[in-house]
């Protein structure tokens, strides 16, 4: 079952908090905190869509850049001996590290 929504490249992590009978939901990845909920799933979505389109206004009314999710960047810092296999595992697929490590990390987050 998957527990994620996404919207403009926004992704948020739902739950069911059943005290109130509500699905709730939270960005992920970002510093501000945008949360969100509703009583259907209709409700959620649509409430989702609304708390993005705030936080993206409420940025350039305050002459702020809207955090993204991510740049598509990532520094690592691994043992050298990872670094090695690794570049060795590259290698031998025929692939850059860049191009065998993006695949390998999609992979794993199951996208």
């Amino acid at each position: 079952m998957n527990n994620t929504m996404n919207y403009k490249g926004y992704v948020a992590r739902v739950g069911f908090d059943p005290r109130d009978n509500i699905f709730i939901g939270r960005v992920l990845g970002v510093t501000d905190s945008i949360s969100f909920h509703g009583e259907t799933v209709s409700e959620l979505t649509e409430d989702f869509h609304q708390a993005i389109e705030h936080y993206v206004a409420d940025c350039k009314a305050n002459n702020r850049k809207p955090e993204k999710p991510a740049s598509g960047k990532i520094m690592l810092r691994v043992p050298p001996e990872v670094h090695a296999a690794v570049s060795i595992a590259a290698q031998a697929s025929g692939k850059s590290l860049n191009q065998w490590a993006s695949e390998t990390l999609e992979h794993a987050a199951h996208i």
